[in-house]
């Protein structure tokens, strides 16, 4: 860093990335803050310099050492390697700075005086985590998997025996389907669809819920899907269609005589019937001479690749619906919850994996929703909208949300009387 680059930092104030700090700071409380950065997204810490901003340089002697070794080293777990770096300025003063990467194993916490404490930043500020913010950051470390919670309320009856027997029998080849509610219930424990619990019936977990519940939605509320459409490029109060789907996430298939057909759809193929007439037309030539053909907006496999993975890869500590909303101009799919395990878009784009919910990406795995490679949106969607339509599939990664849209081609924005205006990465 510069000294520019510094002089600008400072003047900008402090922030969500930025925390000024005396360089006669206890130990303890600079550990909170270096755990408060590393569990959001990092940023640096300026040591030497005022809350107001006012410059009064370093006076310890053997910073560099007191902060790795003492602070970092006794007071910060697991281990994190900042960059640290010492900045002169005018009059013999300098400030250190102590650069910091976000974190990929939260959550870091502060040991001190026999206890383990979590801290968050929330702005320019350092507080303790909540529960929920806890566990969520359990969860973007990959130490917590919330598939595997159990669901109050929930019981074997609320699963439907029919799909998971045709996921044993058929998938599975399982020679040893159970007949009866104790051999359920112990098989399922097995696999964890369902969780024990001291006092009482075991419950059905998360993963059990929103994959095989009849009603998924009645147990927990942030299953399903929430569906809208517009008529325009904007979202107003005349929707074409709005609605919220409620289905288990697998299909249930009947084999006979060799042959295997849909029996009844999960929640993927209800909600691409659903969206069908908002994503694709019916033209006026016979194909064949017998039948109309369809002209989708949109590759059918990439909307169903963009599907599954919000569906598969939500944070489940969050309580927002995955949404999904047809434009007249492009369609947008927003999956609850940060990206975990230190993913970025880019790491995504270039093929790495990070499940989220691994048991029940196995499972849509089993049954071929999923890509058994893992490649669905390097090798699939990515390629598919480019060629299809000319542009490009857009992703947006908030602490919140990771949205996914998808542009009509140019042709057809055009026909539409929509131009050109506010797509991005068109493939010239």
């Amino acid at each position: 860093m510069t000294k520019a680059e510094l002089l600008e930092l400072i003047k900008q104030g402090e922030s969500s990335g930025v925390e000024f700090k005396r360089d006669d700071v206890r130990p303890e409380q600079l550990a909170r803050e270096v755990v408060a950065l590393a569990n959001l997204h990092g940023g640096v810490i300026l040591l030497g310099v005022e809350d107001d901003g006012s410059i009064s340089g370093i006076r310890r002697e053997g910073l560099e050492e007191w902060v790795m070794d003492t602070v970092l080293g006794r007071y910060v777990h697991p281990m994190i390697l900042p960059f640290y770096e010492t900045i002169p300025i005018d009059d013999g003063r300098r400030v250190a700075v102590v650069t910091l990467t976000a974190g990929t194993a939260k959550p870091y916490v502060v040991r001190w005086q026999d206890r383990e404490e979590v801290f968050i930043r929330v702005g320019s500020t350092t507080r303790k985590a909540t529960r929920e913010q806890q566990a969520r950051l359990f969860a973007l470390g990959g130490m917590l998997h919330p598939e595997g919670l159990p669901v109050s309320g929930s019981s074997l009856d609320d699963l439907d025996l029919d799909r998971l027997r045709d996921y044993l029998e058929r998938v599975l080849q399982d020679p040893d389907v159970p007949d009866a509610a104790d051999g359920w219930t112990r098989r399922l424990l097995g696999l964890g669809f369902m969780a024990a619990r001291d006092g009482g019936p075991p419950v059905c977990t998360i993963a059990g819920v929103v994959l095989f519940a009849r009603r998924p939605r009645r147990l927990l509320s942030q299953a399903g899907v929430r569906w809208m459409a517009f008529p325009g490029s904007a979202m107003d109060y005349a929707a074409s269609d709005d609605a919220v789907l409620d289905e288990p996430l697998v299909a249930q298939w009947r084999s006979k005589g060799g042959a295997v057909s849909l029996e009844r759809g999960g929640l993927a193929e209800t909600m691409l019937e659903r969206m069908r007439p908002f994503v694709s037309t019916e033209q006026g030539d016979l194909a064949d001479g017998l039948r109309r053909e369809r002209r989708w907006h949109y590759p059918p496999a990439a909307l169903r690749e963009v599907l599954i993975n919000a569906l598969a890869h939500r944070d489940w500590t969050r309580a927002g619906d995955v949404e999904v909303v047809a434009y007249a101009d492009r369609l947008e799919v927003k999956s609850p919850g940060a990206l975990p395990n230190g993913m970025t878009v880019d790491k995504m784009l270039a093929g790495q994996r990070s499940p989220r919910n691994p048991r029940i990406v196995d499972v849509l795995r089993d049954f071929g929703y999923v890509d058994a490679r893992g490649m669905g949106v390097r090798g699939k969607v990515v390629p598919l909208l480019r060629r299809e339509n000319g542009v490009d599939p857009e992703f947006e990664a908030t602490d919140d949300y990771l949205l996914v849209r998808f542009w009509r081609s140019a042709a057809a924005r055009e026909r539409a009387g929509l131009g050109e205006q506010g797509m991005k990465g068109v493939v010239p």
